[in-house]
């Protein structure tokens, strides 16, 4: 590869892992549900496809950049340190290794992903948003664990669309060349 063709593809990476920033911004901030402590979302969904897409670190900072930009500008700021972590671990269990972006493994990451999501936040809100360790806040944080499954649910079905859509037109494949 000469260098003019290495930094395109540099390029690529980063234009598209702005795009992906702004597309987890915008289905998190502006596609939601209000609930107790926040806001449901299929924002996580965009952080799954830009994990089976881009290489690990651009997927982990699309997923924190754009997470805490919708924290951040939606009047949540309070959970941009535990946005930055959690949506950066998000990323790491699924895999751009494949030609196609649904496989089984990448399906079966939702489990291990949507895990860190509930036990994040309700860890987040029950000791830091709390002042401190108090059990009593923990639990009552983890009563938010339903809202999160409908986050999950509603992402795990936005990110099986628009892979099986992307998949069908070989999306992967014309954004290596």
């Amino acid at each position: 590869m000469g260098t003019k063709s290495v930094s395109m593809a540099k390029m690529r990476l980063i234009t598209t892992t702005g795009l992906f920033s702004a597309l987890i911004y915008v289905f998190t901030a502006y596609i939601h549900v209000p609930t107790g402590a926040g806001y449901t979302h299929a924002g996580d969904g965009l952080i799954y496809l830009a994990s089976c897409i881009l290489p690990t670190p651009y997927a982990m900072l699309a997923g924190a950049v754009g997470g805490t930009l919708a924290d951040g500008l939606s009047g949540f700021p309070v959970w941009i340190p535990a946005t930055v972590i959690i949506k950066a671990i998000t990323a790491l269990f699924f895999s751009n290794k494949s030609e196609k972006i649904l496989t089984l493994r990448n399906i079966l990451a939702i489990i291990p992903s949507g895990i860190v999501c509930i036990v994040g936040y309700s860890l987040y809100e029950g000791t830091v948003m709390a002042g401190g360790i108090s059990w009593t806040a923990i639990t009552a944080a983890f009563v938010q664990t339903p809202a999160y499954c409908v986050q999950i649910g509603a992402s795990a079905v936005l990110f099986v669309a628009v892979a099986l859509l992307l998949d069908r037109i070989n999306f992967k494949k014309m954004f290596s060349k």
